[in-house]
């Protein structure tokens, strides 16, 4: 008996042990799967954006953002003011195809729908004043930039108009018209005001017909060539292109067309300079995901990419970039700019292109500047089904090129 007994135990802590292995196996082997680009993606994206959609949405932002600003801060009270505004319009903007997508995995699905209940919550609580993240649009000049933001989202994503409610969609357009009182920077600012018109455009309000015209007649006068303009009287290689001048000047000329005709030519022309410069923007990101870093806003990482990213997911990739091959370069990018330890503190990103780096920022930064980071993952609005995701994974050109492959030539294009 005492033998069986022995056994008998012996037998459930043998089973017990196989029991532990097998789900430690089972464990590892989950943990091991290797994500696939889309889920990596996702999980970017959700790291990022998630404490301020979720704060936005439970009326406790100005309570929960840190209040950093660039240590060469020209204002820094003013710039705190600002900056939830700024965060808003930044993230809305990048997560905007996604959130009007439908459709996916279970588990997408079930993400997309929480973020839409945080965005159209977020939004109301943005715009009634008898909130604690209640947002003025009449601080200063930087509001028109951010407004321009949540202009764009509202146009990226329609959903987002179309399940807002009446109340709040009357004081959001109030709220964008009251920006028209600041004068834009002689710049790519130009574009802000007239992406906030295009906005009102788009959804049958009342339009400044001229706003939208000197901000596309001006753009055509600062063009130098090679598929780039000027940021102002003056050429910089920067990433302002990319930032903010290719995709404006596509998402407000698209709009503008609807209404008239005048612009068919200026339009042709828009759209083979984006062609070419998404070209350049490809050649840009080098074998590893990094890129040359140069110029003002590098505190944007990823979103020195806006316009490829942008091309890619209004599908309008020039013949000489594949998707599959855009969407290699862009998670490269994506890897790159967020895997130093220091890329977030406290779950909020930091200012600097990789990890914290303080020094980098410039006078404008504050903490909801680098959220223009979330710019990249617009292709998420694509879904998993379309070649951008679907495709087998392509080297991108600098892959191609310092591997030894032979490579087609490039050459300058004018396109004046």
């Amino acid at each position: 008996m005492k033998q069986l007994f022995k056994f008998s135990l012996m037998f459930s802590l043998l089973m017990v042990i196989s029991i532990n292995l097998s789900a430690q196996k089972k464990k590892r082997t989950e943990k091991s799967k290797a994500l696939t680009e889309r889920e990596l993606w996702l999980k970017e994206m959700d790291k990022m954006v998630r404490p301020m959609m979720y704060s936005l949405a439970k009326d406790s932002l100005t309570v929960l953002m840190p209040q950093e600003t660039s240590i060469r801060v020209d204002n820094k009270a003013n710039r705190v003011k600002v900056q939830y505004l700024e965060v808003l319009g930044r993230v809305l903007s990048g997560i905007a195809p996604w959130l009007q997508l439908e459709g996916g995995s279970a588990e997408e699905v079930a993400l997309r729908n929480q973020y839409r209940q945080w965005a159209l919550q977020g939004i109301k609580n943005s715009l009634d004043s008898n909130a604690r993240d209640f947002m003025r649009y009449d601080i200063g000049g930087q509001q028109l930039v951010d407004a321009s933001f949540v202009a764009y989202a509202f146009i990226r994503a329609p959903w987002l108009w179309e399940n807002l409610d009446q109340k709040s969609q009357t004081l959001l357009v109030k709220s964008i018209q009251t920006t028209r009182r600041f004068k834009p920077v002689f710049s790519n600012w130009l574009l802000f005001s007239a992406m906030n018109e295009a906005f009102l455009a788009k959804f049958g309000y009342e339009w400044d017909v001229m706003r939208v015209d000197y901000a596309l007649q001006q753009l055509e006068q600062w063009y130098v060539g090679d598929g780039m303009y000027k940021d102002g009287t003056t050429y910089a290689f920067d990433y302002y292109n990319s930032y903010v001048i290719h995709p404006y000047l596509a998402t407000i000329m698209n709009i503008v067309k609807t209404k008239t005709n005048s612009y068919n030519q200026m339009a042709e022309k828009i759209k083979k300079r984006n062609e070419r410069y998404a070209v350049i923007q490809e050649r840009l990101i080098n074998a590893d995901g990094t890129f040359p870093a140069t110029g003002r806003s590098l505190i944007y990482r990823g979103a020195a990419f806006h316009h490829l990213a942008d091309m890619a997911w209004r599908k309008a990739l020039p013949k000489e970039l594949s998707p599959e091959q855009v969407r290699g370069a862009l998670t490269a990018v994506i890897k790159k700019t967020v895997e130093s330890p220091t890329t977030y503190k406290n779950n909020w990103l930091t200012l600097g292109l990789y990890g914290s780096q303080p020094n980098i920022a410039d006078f404008y930064n504050n903490q909801g500047s680098p959220y223009l980071a979330t710019a990249i993952f617009l292709p998420l609005g694509l879904p998993e089904t379309d070649a951008f995701w679907a495709n087998a994974p392509a080297k991108w050109s600098a892959q191609k090129v310092w591997s030894g492959e032979d490579f087609p030539n490039d050459h300058g294009a004018d396109l004046r």
